[in-house]
């Protein structure tokens, strides 16, 4: 196989264990663990994890000029997408949450726009539109139906967020990631995140009473702290060192089938009609936007 498929693999795995994370997440959400506890839990064992990986690979310097470019990747590729999608998490449902994230192809392309001055045809123009208005449409009429989503337009909007952060990482990333070995750029990005988050998710840690917690409630921390947290992001800036952006960005789309047939699976959420147009219009919307990016490749 070549690279490029290897990437597309690794890819794919990314986003099959991002499905699986929302119903797993949420299960330890806010019981447990506050949303931002949860963030500094998760970034602080990244860290350290990634800082070890580093002694055992070559060691490559960073130029001055880039650890600004880093420090930016990471404000919004770790603080505000971890910060925002887990807080975002525990007020709405999985399948909320996993539809709202299928608008990141399209906030890539916005980006792209502003600050590569990639340009804008009539037809993604279109999509942006389509897609922004499913994105609308599910933060203010799609309330969850269950129990422990406590304020689901809230809740929605800050997935919503969360992608945008998600999908102006994945532009900014891009040069840093072909420029360094994904172990060196990971660990100082984590390191700038969890200077970011230890304000925002300290008292929350601090709060926690461990003794309280299930075996199984630990058994799904541990999978996010090194699954969701460690081997997703190393897989996404392999496919992104060998992929496009919009090409990275599009595997969400598997992100809400996977997490709805798994939370309807495990009976953590249920479907509704409003979370079905919302995807079909959100779905169409980044259709077009990344049809119209194929064209203009070829």
């Amino acid at each position: 196989m070549n690279q490029r498929t290897f990437a597309l693999i690794a890819v794919s795995i990314a986003t099959l264990i991002y499905g699986v994370t929302y119903t797993i997440a949420k299960d330890v959400m806010p019981n447990y663990i506050k949303p931002y506890g949860f963030i500094l839990l998760r970034v602080s064992s990244a860290t350290l994890i990634f800082w070890t990986a580093g002694l055992f690979i070559k060691q490559q310097k960073i130029e001055k000029s880039d650890y600004k470019k880093i420090l930016i990747a990471s404000f919004f590729g770790i603080t505000i997408n971890m910060l925002a999608f887990f807080k975002g998490l525990s007020l709405t449902s999985p399948i909320s949450a996993s539809v709202m994230m299928v608008t990141s192809p399209i906030m890539v392309l916005i980006f792209s726009s502003i600050l590569i001055r990639k340009p804008i045809g009539k037809q993604r123009v279109l999509g942006v539109f389509i897609g922004l208005v499913g994105a609308l449409f599910l933060i203010t009429l799609g309330n969850s139906s269950t129990a422990n989503s406590t304020n689901s337009a809230f809740g929605n909007f800050l997935v919503f967020l969360n992608a945008a952060s998600y999908g102006l990482y994945l532009v900014l990333a891009k040069d840093l990631v072909k420029k360094y070995n994904p172990i060196v750029f990971i660990k100082w990005l984590y390191l700038f995140g969890l200077i970011f988050v230890i304000p925002f998710g300290y008292s929350e840690l601090t709060a926690v009473i461990w003794e309280e917690i299930p075996t199984n409630i630990y058994w799904n921390i541990s999978f996010v702290l090194l699954f969701t947290t460690c081997i997703t992001y190393l897989f996404n800036l392999y496919g992104l060192s060998k992929l496009k952006p919009t090409t990275v960005s599009v595997f969400i789309y598997l992100q809400p089938v996977i997490a709805t047939i798994y939370a309807l699976i495990v009976g953590s959420d249920s479907l509704n009609l409003i979370q079905l147009c919302a995807t079909l219009l959100i779905f169409f919307g980044v259709y077009l936007v990344t049809k119209q990016v194929e064209k203009s490749t070829k």
